[in-house]
């Protein structure tokens, strides 16, 4: 972008020299965002797949006695709670297990 209004500026309305050293300075800008993106995009990490949910919360659909099933990110999933979790219960991903969840109850059952 820098680059851009950079050449806009040097063709419509400086003269020599001044046009050579707004590109020029464009040119610097420019690299050096890059550089600074490149470093920020190797600093993060993706995260994606299965598991990233790990941590994260999901309601139970059917109860899970200890297999049931879990919503997550709008995605249901086969769950087991060896605790037990009834529908409608908060519970926190622990581990996955092929394409079971292992799950542990966050909220304290009802009444």
């Amino acid at each position: 972008m820098a680059l851009a209004v950079a050449l806009v500026l040097a063709l419509v309305f400086l003269d020599w020299p001044w046009n050579l050293l707004v590109v020029l300075g464009g040119l610097v800008i420019e690299t050096g965002e890059l550089t600074w993106g490149l470093r920020l995009a190797r600093r993060w990490k993706p995260k994606t797949g299965a598991e990233a949910m790990i941590g994260e919360e999901a309601e139970v659909v059917a109860a899970c006695r200890p297999l049931g099933q879990v919503r997550v990110q709008g995605e249901l999933w086969r769950a087991r709670c060896d605790e037990g979790a009834d529908a409608g219960e908060t519970v926190r991903i622990e581990r996955i297990e092929g394409l079971t969840l292992v799950v542990v109850r966050t909220t304290a059952p009802g009444p």
